[in-house]
């Protein structure tokens, strides 16, 4: 099917999954990293595969999946202002210690065909690393919006994607003096949330975002509650994790984004993300440590919504969450 008929004849993913009401909330993939990596356009399935640049990566991929590893693989386009012909720049963002506020940054820029091998010493063959110095920029403390207009995977994250990446590019990059820079990125799941974004170095995930919930997202600068719906979680927790921390964010307002934060699952009905309750924990420090404590809570399912996982394909029902008995432990 071409993709105009697909436009035309399809109903996006991302569409039913906001009109049924479906909550974002525990949908960020948790991970121990991400790995942001500048490459080639277009990223379809054929070219990782037969690309000399991009198949090795791709098989490195599969491979730290294959083997637990949970660091996230992440394409960004070349940018007219951040990019340099014939270079590459990577990004690999770390989870620093069990109990942190956001993820450490470290940043390279190298030709093309080195990437590869420079993922594999950042992710597990540290020995080789010192090879790869050369190309190591110091990591500026800016903050990066990664937007999925990844169409190849999805074309609701085309569609809904690239007039938000535009925005954000346009109206707020531009005007942030270099503290703020703004990604095309390649698909990282939730494409039924498009338009949705990975906001670094925090690593939260963002989806269904609306023009003007982006000021909000962005400055910082109103109650952390109009943000609520827009939110899939931190990728430094799991997912009945994730859906505690809103709630915990929601009352702490936006220095909550400082403390130092661990998650751990209590129990819960069965071993897999398809429980219907889960006892959460949430411990958190603040960057001085003066002030410690807990939050306990439980996740129970409350209902279903019907929801589509990829655009133009077979509905399903998805089961909807909310915390009870949140109350914070001294």
């Amino acid at each position: 099917m071409t993709t105009p008929k697909l436009l035309t004849d399809c109903q996006f993913c991302s569409v039913i999954s906001k009109e049924n009401g479906e909550d974002p909330i525990g949908t960020a993939n948790p991970c121990s990293g991400w790995l942001v990596m500048e490459l080639p356009l277009p990223w379809t399935e054929e070219r990782f595969d037969s690309d000399p640049i991009l198949q090795p990566i791709h098989d490195l991929f599969h491979e730290l999946y294959d083997q637990g590893i949970r660091v996230a693989p992440m394409a960004i386009a070349s940018d007219r202002e951040y990019s340099i012909p014939g270079l590459s720049r990577v990004f690999y963002y770390q989870r620093p210690a069990s109990t942190f506020a956001q993820f450490e940054k470290q940043e390279f820029l190298l030709p093309p065909n080195q990437i590869a091998q420079l993922a594999k010493a950042l992710i597990f063959e540290s020995a080789n690393l010192p090879q790869f110095e050369q190309y190591r920029k110091t990591a500026t403390p800016i903050r990066q919006l990664m937007v999925c207009t990844h169409g190849n995977v999805d074309i609701a994250c085309a569609r809904f994607g690239q007039p938000i990446y535009q925005i954000l590019r346009q109206q707020y990059a531009s005007s942030s003096s270099g503290e703020l820079e703004v990604w095309r990125c390649s698909h990282f799941g939730g494409h039924q949330f498009a338009p949705t974004l990975v906001d670094f170095p925090t690593g939260q995930v963002w989806g269904h975002l609306e023009p003007e919930i982006l000021e909000v997202l962005v400055q910082r600068n109103h109650p952390v509650t109009k943000l609520r719906s827009f939110y899939r979680g931190w990728s430094g927790l799991s997912k009945f994790e994730q859906i505690v921390e809103r709630e915990i964010w929601m009352q702490e307002g936006w220095d909550w984004l400082k403390y130092h934060k661990l998650g751990r699952i209590l129990a819960k009905d069965n071993a897999n993300e398809e429980a219907n309750w889960a006892e959460v924990q949430i411990d958190f420090a603040t960057p001085d440590s003066r002030v410690t404590g807990s939050y306990a809570a439980k996740v129970e399912v409350y209902g279903s919504v019907i929801s589509a996982y990829n655009s133009g394909q077979a509905l399903t029902t998805v089961k909807q969450y909310q915390v009870s008995q949140l109350r914070r432990i001294t």
